[in-house]
């Protein structure tokens, strides 16, 4: 069985680990044609959103970036250039494809206000691990436990609507897609023994 914790110095002891694989940036419809196909042959992609920090109260910013994840390769969709088109809002809606990220609930809302549809096969990770007796439930805190390493999160604040994303930026967001994949299936395969 996973501890069902861990705390800040343990997780500061473990190594650093970011996505292994090829970063997609998608800002255009040919992006979009090419890797779709790609994302609706997958049975299971981790999922994550990024949006500007906002450092006024009660401003919202809208969400800048759509992450997916297979084991080796990450797709990041600029909402920025592509607003929400139809091919994302398909995979949003596929019952068939199994989304993985942690607290959605925030991510699905956010999302709809660009948007309406009807959120299908999405599984948020802080409500499965507790069937595992996992109380921490933070991305990064649930990589320590559950994968044994931890994950920057030092761009989580940083302008998810520049021109230009910065390769520290495609790798956390890679990473945080990644990791909820990762994640999902290390607890698929421990229930399997």
């Amino acid at each position: 069985m996973f501890p069902s914790s861990i705390d800040k110095e343990e997780l500061k002891k473990l190594p650093l680990q970011a996505f292994p694989g090829t970063i997609h940036v998608i800002d255009s419809v040919a992006g979009m044609q090419k890797y779709m196909p790609v994302l609706k042959q997958e049975k299971v992609l981790g999922f994550d959103t990024e949006t500007r920090p906002s450092f006024r109260k009660g401003r919202v910013n809208k969400i800048s970036l759509v992450q997916f994840a297979t084991p080796f390769h990450a797709f990041l969709f600029r909402l920025t250039a592509l607003n929400l088109p139809d091919e994302l809002v398909e995979l949003f809606e596929d019952d068939s494809i199994i989304k993985v990220g942690a607290a959605l609930h925030d991510d699905l809302i956010d999302l709809r206000r660009i948007r309406d549809f009807k959120a299908g096969g999405f599984l948020d990770l802080q409500k499965y691990v507790e069937a595992f007796g996992i109380e921490n439930k933070g991305v990064a805190k649930l990589a320590g436990i559950i994968l044994g390493f931890r994950i920057s999160k030092n761009q989580q604040l940083s302008n998810w609507d520049v021109d230009k994303l910065s390769d520290a930026q495609k790798e956390y967001a890679a990473t945080d897609a990644w990791v909820c994949l990762k994640i999902y299936l290390e607890l698929q395969n421990y229930q399997l023994k």
